[in-house]
């Protein structure tokens, strides 16, 4: 039986950047479970694994586009340093998590700190970025 919308499947899988470095993986994990064409996964991995059987493992590389999307300037907030909560220490590299639009949680990271303002950057981290997935199709239900 081949995998189509609506089914629920779970796949074993690794991502992998460009330059060979693991971004995750299920491997030592349980395989993960979704619904095709729910909406759930990022577009590409989920349009990869239709077409699928039980057992097919494949490789596919998907576009930015299709993953998490180009980076985007719009994503980027200033904040003035006046703004910014005592007990945080405003550092490059340094992770938070604001409260977005209905109250989603939205990690930002802090990619500028000066005497005026600190900038934070939305953007999911592997936004802008090619993903390359090695997926494994285990079950469909």
């Amino acid at each position: 039986m081949q995998a189509k919308k609506g089914d629920a499947v779970k796949v074993h899988y690794t991502g992998r950047l460009d330059d060979g470095s693991v971004f995750d993986s299920s491997e030592s994990r349980q395989p993960l479970g979704f619904t095709l064409g729910d909406g759930n996964m990022i577009k590409g991995f989920d349009a990869a694994v239709y077409g699928m059987v039980i057992g097919d493992k494949k490789t596919v590389v998907i576009p930015a586009v299709e993953a998490y999307g180009e980076r985007r300037e719009d994503m980027m907030i200033d904040v003035p340093r006046t703004q910014v909560p005592p007990h945080i220490q405003p550092e490059i590299g340094l992770e938070l998590v604001l409260e977005g639009g209905g109250g989603q949680p939205m990690p930002v990271v802090i990619i500028h700190v000066d005497d005026e303002k600190i900038i934070l950057d939305a953007n999911h981290q592997l936004a802008g970025k090619d993903l390359i997935f090695d997926i494994e199709l285990v079950a469909i239900n």
